[in-house]
């Protein structure tokens, strides 16, 4: 059974996508200035997630250059939504093998990269990525709503399922 923090990203990675459901297609490069588009959050999430918990966490380096085309800082790009949900589903499949291995123990880890401890253990980049999620969701859905897109979620969706502790 994954970790607590686990599901909780699972659930946030969950109403991400709901959020997403029915974008025209047209309206998923479109940037509404200052904020980027849709396709960009869309890679975004998943260039955090590339790099907490496939490269620190797992070694591994799929997509080398994502960060370039929609990192913090970089300038503002207009990814395809096909490849950005794409490169989401490799990467966040991905990283699943890492977090499934997460226990309260290894929550206090310190992942490397490139020979130096992360800033922060698991546990807070494990809370920094759901909050991410959080973040990027709701400007997603202020977005929709000033591109005049009706009979958007509601949320926060079902919680059913989501374990706490």
């Amino acid at each position: 059974m994954p970790h607590p923090l686990v599901t909780q990203l699972r659930f946030a990675r969950s109403e991400f996508q709901r959020c997403l459901e029915g974008v025209p297609l047209e309206d998923t490069t479109r940037r509404l200035e200052p904020s980027n588009c849709l396709s960009w959050i869309v890679g975004h999430l998943a260039s955090q997630e590339k790099f907490l918990w496939v490269q620190m966490g797992l070694g591994e380096d799929p997509f080398p250059g994502l960060h370039e085309v929609v990192g913090y800082g970089c300038p503002a790009s207009t990814p395809s939504w096909e490849e950005m949900w794409a490169i989401w589903r490799a990467v966040t499949h991905t990283a699943d093998r890492f977090l499934d291995a997460i226990t309260d123990e290894s929550l206090d880890a310190y992942l490397q990269w490139r020979g130096q401890p992360s800033r922060e253990p698991v546990g807070m980049l494990l809370l920094r990525n759901i909050y991410h999620y959080w973040f990027h969701l709701g400007e997603a859905h202020a977005l929709r709503q000033q591109m005049g897109h009706e009979n958007l979620p509601s949320f926060v969706g079902n919680m059913a399922e989501v374990r706490y502790k």
